[in-house]
């Protein structure tokens, strides 16, 4: 190997690189989610001792409750949707789900394809379906002095 060449990556099998990406796409949702958490902690925390302790905010009230519970709800909620799509929609519309509808989309396609395909012979005597196969041999040997 020369000072100047580039190291070649081991190839790797296409499907364990994908269980790969997806395992490494499922793991970067939930550090994304847990990293919420504790913002949204934080930014409790941080909301509660704005308006009790500095008492910035203390006279703005809806409906007799302060504005930080509001803003603390909100962002609960905003939490809720967060934790719903990583754990609960993602194992029913993850990966596996999404390349299930895929294969049986591509099924059908085949389907229709080859009903039309027996449709247009039904209908069109001369054309006859034929694929061609490996073990198809030539009725007569090809001479190579033969021009085409």
């Amino acid at each position: 190997m020369s000072l100047f060449s580039k190291k070649t990556q081991p190839s790797i099998d296409p499907e364990l690189r994908e269980q790969f990406e997806n395992a490494q796409a499922r793991v970067r949702e939930k550090k994304r989610l847990y990293r919420h958490l504790v913002l949204f902690v934080a930014g409790a925390i941080l909301l509660i001792i704005i308006n009790l302790v500095l008492g910035i905010g203390k006279d703005f009230t809806m409906f007799n409750i302060d504005w930080f519970v509001w803003a603390i709800l909100l962002w609960t909620f905003f939490f809720l949707v967060h934790f719903i799509n990583v754990f609960i929609l993602s194992s029913f519309m993850g990966k596996e789900w999404e390349q299930q509808q895929i294969d049986k989309l591509m099924l059908k396609q085949k389907n229709r394809i080859s009903k039309l395909e027996d449709k247009i012979i039904e209908s069109s005597p001369t054309i006859e379906k034929k694929s061609p196969s490996l073990t198809d041999k030539p009725s007569a040997p090809i001479d190579p002095n033969t021009p085409l």
